[in-house]
């Protein structure tokens, strides 16, 4: 986070084109807020391009003249002359159609542009700002993207990893999300830090959302995240317990659980774990959860689960 930081730092001082690039909900669009936002000028436009489709895409990019075409009823500005002074950013350029592209490297090269139906080019003066998820320069070998504008894009790229590649920066995410009005508590807290957030900074932030609008008496819980969590909370207890039962004598040294078989089920792996901990903690089961590396509210559900009255 702190070298983005730098890079949307020095991105700020120029005028240049800067392509973002990253997964879907890296937070591409937050970076470009927060280069136009350090130096303000004009408006920052956002314009989709993966929704500009059919015959008005160039209508709605580059506005139109009245009487252009059925239904032309008035002149209409584009977002692009919207975006005169300022910023334009067009999210997925990846996805825009190659006759799009074209038009899209003149007002690079000529910052110029011409509406639907009219017969002389405007000037702007803008900045463009694009990102993608996809791989440009496979884009280009395919076909699909042109190449001079993918290096008149490429002045200032920024790539933005994947949340998975940086984990250290998941704990400062959960706090800025959280505003520090919840504790997610040790396990909950374990669970985020340890996911791979295969949808990035954006999922992240939903499932903290929903656990904020779901929490009973005021507590984040386990049991409010969604599935896929809640099996990769479930997948962390297995790999722990089956530490436990395949290292008895370091963890458990007064522990005597029945030699491991190579057919033994994940359930009775599990519940001699438990059996093996609460043996050795004289049945405190705040201690036996300790020892077995879970939370005490997950150790009640597998007792529960195995009949451990």
């Amino acid at each position: 986070m702190q070298k983005t930081r730098e890079l949307i730092s020095k991105a700020a001082r120029s005028r240049l084109p800067v392509l973002l690039l990253g997964e879907s909900g890296t937070g591409k669009e937050v970076v470009a807020r927060a280069i136009y936002e350090a130096n303000p000028a004009g408006q920052f436009v956002p314009i989709d391009c993966g929704s500009l489709v059919g015959t008005l895409m160039e209508s709605e990019l580059f506005g139109h003249v009245k009487g252009s075409f059925s239904g032309a009823l008035e002149n209409k500005k584009g977002l692009v002359e919207m975006a005169d002074g300022g910023v334009a950013f067009f999210d997925e350029i990846g996805d825009l159609p190659l006759d799009m592209q074209v038009k899209l490297l003149r007002l690079l090269q000529e910052h110029e542009f011409r509406p639907v139906g009219a017969l002389q080019w405007r000037r702007v003066d803008l900045r463009i700002i694009a990102a993608t998820h996809r791989d440009l320069k496979a884009e280009v070998a395919a076909g699909r993207f042109r190449q001079d504008l993918y290096y008149r894009l490429n002045v200032i790229a920024i790539h933005l990893p994947p949340l998975r590649e940086r984990q250290e920066d998941i704990p400062l995410l959960i706090r800025h999300f959280l505003e520090g009005r919840f504790d997610p508590g040790p396990e909950l807290f374990g669970t985020l830090t340890s996911y791979e957030w295969p949808g990035n900074v954006r999922e992240l932030q939903h499932c903290l959302e929903r656990l904020v609008a779901l929490r009973s008496e005021g507590a984040l819980r386990l049991s409010d995240l969604p599935s896929a969590l809640q099996q990769h909370q479930a997948a962390r207890d297995l790999r722990q317990l089956s530490h436990v039962v395949a290292e008895p004598v370091e963890i458990l040294p007064e522990a005597r659980l029945m030699p491991k078989s190579p057919v033994i089920s994940i359930p009775e792996s599990e519940r001699q774990a438990i059996l093996a901990a609460l043996a050795d903690t004289g049945g405190e089961r705040t201690r036996a959860a300790q020892i077995l590396g879970i939370g005490r509210t997950t150790l009640y559900r597998k007792m529960k689960k195995y009949g451990m009255n």
